[in-house]
């Protein structure tokens, strides 16, 4: 019997946990700030939502969904990314008819992608994202762009790279798509399996291919940027323009397609750049498009988001030594000798917790000694003392351990007196 956990999948323990609460709470912070809402959706949608929405000719789709059959013949998919379950909802709630416009969320999902598991990128992973649905403002593309790295530095992040490319409004892309078949057309049988029949599909996604990045034609392929109309190369010139407003330093790469065919004009990806992170250097990617709605039944309605992977956020903050801070101590430990003073210890614990004061007690019936080890361990910044002597006095003993300060508090007045010393008395 296998009782391991699936490849590609891992266990976050306790200790780690707080440092996944830590991150995702001061990601919270800034969504708010930005006016960004939460979003949750399914963790399982019919598969044409990502057939269609994510493309029948990307990898995604082709070789990492977890599909399934349900008992009623329904074809499901695990979610795979999050952008096109976000529009899904968008659509089928009719988010479009809200008074106040753009409609930005923002999410933390579990994703599922059957592919090689390695640091950083496992089967089952974690992602931060948002998604801004009802505008084409450039505006909102930088700002997108400025939210994710606002997250990255707020932590404490500095070795990151910002590049950005724009692949051009439907006019534009078809241009191009055509300059691209041509171009790759004699080398055809040069090319991977996988590029060969990209060529006909998407031939935009060669670019992005991994195996063939090497080969001669790679080189002087022709750029996006080349075939961009007056209108994609002025709405490039203003996510440029917003971005250096804002301070934001990026680079420009005609290469950089990302792997999904919703996108068009902005995409986008931040790396890290710090040494020994890897040689996967993608912290976050995403870009604007406008289109999907549609394409998932909704009305013409321009989008732009971005997808963060945690796991490879928390390997960045480790690659540059950043420490998470975490709050270990305990607010209260209590210590109790005999059966009536344990159930006066269930008592009082249960009403400190009500006063919002974080506090344990023992559970496996341990000797006094071995008590007060637990509370060392737990870091406890007070014990306190409950035993028969005590209880007759209807007071308890309570010891502040970074001084070894005792004194002897009379029952009444202990929760009043630990809000006093641990909350300020709020």
């Amino acid at each position: 019997m296998n009782i391991k956990a699936p490849r590609g999948t891992v266990d976050v323990l306790p200790k780690d946990a707080k440092k996944w609460q830590f991150v995702e709470n001061k990601i919270k912070g800034i969504c708010d700030k930005y006016h960004y809402e939460e979003i949750r959706t399914p963790v399982f949608e019919h598969t044409e939502v990502f057939s269609r929405g994510v493309g029948d000719s990307t990898d995604i789709v082709q070789k990492e969904m977890y599909t399934f059959e349900d008992r009623g013949g329904r074809s499901l998919t695990l979610r795979p990314e999050g952008t096109a379950a976000v529009t899904r909802a968008f659509v089928q709630n009719k988010l479009y008819g809200e008074a106040n416009q753009p409609v930005k969320l923002y999410y933390f999902m579990q994703m599922f992608r059957y592919e090689r598991p390695q640091a950083g990128r496992m089967r089952q992973l974690n992602q931060f994202g948002v998604e801004v649905l009802g505008s084409a403002d450039p505006a909102v593309d930088a700002e997108v762009i400025d939210l994710a790295m606002t997250v990255y530095r707020s932590l404490g992040l500095t070795s990151l790279k910002l590049v950005i490319n724009s692949l051009g409004d439907v006019e534009s892309r078809k241009r191009h798509r055509d300059a691209l078949i041509k171009h790759f057309t004699p080398y055809k049988e040069e090319l991977c399996e996988d590029c060969q029949s990209r060529l006909e599909q998407n031939p935009m996604r060669i670019l992005d291919c991994k195996v063939d990045r090497d080969h001669p034609s790679m080189k002087t392929a022709p750029s996006i940027l080349d075939y961009l109309n007056e209108d994609s190369v002025e709405y490039f010139e203003k996510v440029k323009k917003y971005l250096e407003l804002m301070g934001i330093e990026y680079e420009v790469d005609p290469n950089l397609v990302r792997g999904l065919d919703y996108y068009n004009h902005t995409a986008f990806e931040i790396m890290s750049e710090a040494e020994g992170f890897g040689a996967i250097t993608t912290l976050a990617g995403g870009g604007r498009y406008n289109g999907l709605v549609e394409q998932l039944g909704g009305p013409a309605t321009p989008g732009i988001g971005f997808g963060m992977g945690i796991e490879r956020l928390l390997m960045a903050l480790e690659a540059e030594n950043v420490e998470i801070p975490l709050e270990e101590a305990l607010d209260c430990f209590i210590v109790s000798m005999g059966e009536e003073p344990k159930s006066e210890v269930v008592r009082i614990t249960h009403e400190l917790r009500q006063y919002g004061i974080q506090v344990d007690q023992d559970y496996q019936g341990r000797k006094i000694k071995a008590q007060f080890k637990a509370a060392d361990r737990y870091k406890a910044k007070y014990v306190l003392v409950l035993g028969e002597e005590e209880l007759e006095k209807n007071v308890i003993n309570v010891k502040e351990m970074a001084t070894g300060e005792q004194v002897e508090i009379p029952l009444d007045q202990l929760t009043l007196t630990m809000k006093e010393k641990l909350l300020g008395g709020k």
